[in-house]
């Protein structure tokens, strides 16, 4: 699973990263960064960070199992993440944002920069 990563090791500044579920609702990060590491066999390997609003991200689950992340690393490099393992604090006071990392589950998709527009202009943003 861990070819499929076309950056080299090191920190890159994700623009927008997205929680989005199958009805369109989503949840966006602030201050989100992917990290590539390698291991000593050099695999590479994904992380990211960011913050946002856990009681918000427990809201999309409410709804739906099956979250997907779109992540915008500028220009044309967008990406979706089927599935990621989400590993958040335990905190869900409503406005309390937290860090929150995710990792792959899957290999991630690109999408090209006019279905990542597409899909952006479609969701619908939880706000409360």
């Amino acid at each position: 699973m861990n070819q499929w990563i076309p950056f080299e090791k090191g920190e890159y500044i994700v623009v927008q990263a997205l929680l989005v579920s199958p009805d369109a609702s989503a949840v966006a990060f602030e201050k989100a960064m992917i990290e590539i590491s390698l291991d000593g066999e050099g695999q590479k390997h994904l992380k990211g960070t960011g913050m946002l609003r856990p009681f918000l991200m427990v809201s999309l689950y409410e709804e739906e199992d099956d979250i997907d992340l779109l992540l915008d690393l500028g220009g044309k490099f967008k990406y979706r993440l089927r599935k990621p393992d989400l590993r958040a604090g335990k905190v869900f006071a409503p406005d309390t944002s937290a860090v929150v990392q995710f990792y792959p589950s899957a290999p991630w998709e690109p999408v090209s920069e006019a279905e990542f527009g597409e899909l952006v202009n479609h969701l619908n943003f939880i706000e409360n």
